[in-house]
């Protein structure tokens, strides 16, 4: 297998959480970052945390962190695309992987199979899929579309599906596992999560 860097995306700005770091919210008494790294860390080569804020909090972690460089004429940030560019352009190895910080069951043999797949069908993008749903953020992708990103992003391009559509994609399915691709978006789900332990360990 080639070597893969692995990219938490932390950049939001955690609205549907009321405004908060979503990353540093605590579940079973560690932010949900760490669970995500915990998760990735032994899948790949290399970790990095893409955040914009509260980056000496995420620095702590022991990992490099890179912040969007691509920002919204209105202060704000771009989304998960820019949070990728910045870490392909931080990455040291020829494939990346991404995951989102308020994933904190994800899968463990995630960059396995995608890689398997990406090899298979000569991809340049592999993404994770349960039924019907594309999980667009947990996704593995080759290092040399850097350019063609950064092209899409300076033309006004945002939204990430849109920016797959122009690449070889192939989507894996994961049908075997679909609460590994829970996310907590707001403060109720964060409270639900933290009354019972993950059945997936």
């Amino acid at each position: 297998m080639e070597k893969i860097s692995g990219i938490v995306l932390a950049g939001g700005l955690g609205r549907r959480m009321g405004g908060v770091d979503k990353g540093l919210q605590l579940l079973h008494g560690q932010p949900m970052v760490a669970h995500a790294i915990k998760r990735l860390a032994p899948q790949v080569d290399e970790i990095l945390i893409n955040a914009n804020q509260n980056i000496p909090t995420y620095a702590a972690f022991g990992y490099r962190v890179v912040s969007d460089t691509v920002l919204e004429q209105s202060g704000g940030f771009a989304g998960p695309l820019a949070g990728l560019q910045a870490g392909l352009s931080a990455a040291s190895h020829p494939l990346v992987v991404t995951v989102p910080c308020d994933s904190p069951f994800l899968p463990t043999d995630l960059v396995t199979r995608l890689y398997a797949a990406m090899q298979t069908q000569s991809a340049q993008l592999a993404v994770a899929r349960t039924g019907d749903q594309v999980h667009p953020v947990f996704a593995l992708v080759r290092r040399d579309v850097f350019s063609h990103l950064s092209d899409f992003l300076a033309s006004g391009g945002r939204k990430i599906d849109r920016w797959y559509m122009t690449l070889r994609i192939t989507e894996v399915a994961f049908d075997d596992q679909p609460e590994a691709f829970r996310n907590i978006n707001t403060k109720e789900e964060l409270h639900a999560h933290a009354g019972h332990h993950d059945q997936t360990q």
